[in-house]
């Protein structure tokens, strides 16, 4: 109960590090005031060009690598082959990443408006499984260049990851990341709610 008490509490706060709006202030705005108003690496780049939102993206994805590295700690560090986390580890692992998430959505640090925490899942899967992580990245980028497109290449990726994480895990485990998509899918159905308020 306490590795998974930390590794809610740890994941979340690392999650709420605001690290698009701490880039953006430097500068002169606030992404969550313009473009789409998601504080996150796509609106940064649509603002600032890809180069100058480099930041956001790494930040937000070490935000959930460095919670799930916190949950693997907390839970013993129990990894199995192919640097998979195995039981007793996983539900601290599960819990930090979900944290994470949560905090990237609805970060203590910034108003309790957050981004979408994608690239925090993303970081997330890379200590819950490795070699899925490394495939969907594959998939990013061999779906980028045949379509010509870093949005396309991305969802085919993260949503992806599912069926991949199955290639190496029991299907239960593969649920609880589908459970971890479900929070990406709330904060873009809270978000589609939010545009059509007067």
């Amino acid at each position: 109960m306490v590795a998974v008490l930390v590794s809610l509490i740890g994941g979340y706060l690392a999650g709420s590090v605001p690290v698009a709006l701490l880039v953006a202030r430097a500068h002169g705005f606030d992404p969550r005031e313009v473009g789409d108003r998601n504080p996150g690496f796509w609106n940064m780049k649509e603002q600032l060009g890809w180069r100058a939102a480099v930041p956001v993206f790494a930040g937000d994805t070490l935000k959930g690598t460095a919670a799930g590295l916190l949950g693997l700690f907390a839970g013993g560090g129990h990894v199995g082959e192919w640097a998979v986390v195995v039981p007793p580890s996983v539900l601290p692992v599960y819990v930090a990443v979900a944290g994470a998430m949560l905090g990237h959505a609805w970060p203590v640090f910034a108003g309790f408006r957050g981004g979408r925490s994608i690239l925090a899942f993303a970081g997330g899967v890379a200590v819950i499984c490795l070699p899925a992580f490394l495939l969907a990245v594959l998939a990013l980028v061999l779906v980028s260049l045949v379509t010509r497109s870093f949005a396309v290449g991305a969802r085919v990726a993260v949503f992806g990851v599912p069926v991949l994480h199955l290639l190496f895990v029991p299907a239960p485990q593969v649920a609880a990341t589908g459970a971890l998509l479900c929070l990406i899918g709330l904060r873009f159905g809270q978000a589609a709610l939010a545009s059509q308020r007067p």
